[in-house]
């Protein structure tokens, strides 16, 4: 996790799904706040082809900051807050 870049976009990302239903439009599948959003979703909202949204989101759930589902032949992505807590606290505690 520490060998991967800090990204304004990532941390960006990472902040728009804590409240993804404030964050994105209304998807045909999946409930944004259950399920996730996908990568269209995420490329729409950073201005980015989808290969670049799927590239950051990628290496979110590489170091678990992510979870994805499948539905149907979608994969949503939403956080894991448990693994984002558990990586602040390392932090705070001056890992």
């Amino acid at each position: 996790m520490l060998r991967t870049p800090v990204s304004a976009r990532r941390l960006d990302i990472l902040e728009w799904l804590k409240d993804p239903v404030a964050h994105f439009p209304d998807q045909r599948q999946g409930d944004p706040a259950e399920d996730g959003v996908t990568a269209d979703a995420v490329a729409a909202k950073l201005g980015v082809p989808r290969k670049v949204a799927e590239t950051h989101l990628g290496l979110l759930v590489d170091i678990g900051l992510l979870r994805t589902k499948r539905i149907r032949r979608r994969l949503y992505y939403r956080r894991d807050d448990m693994r984002i807590a558990e990586v602040a606290r390392m932090f705070e505690k001056g890992w």
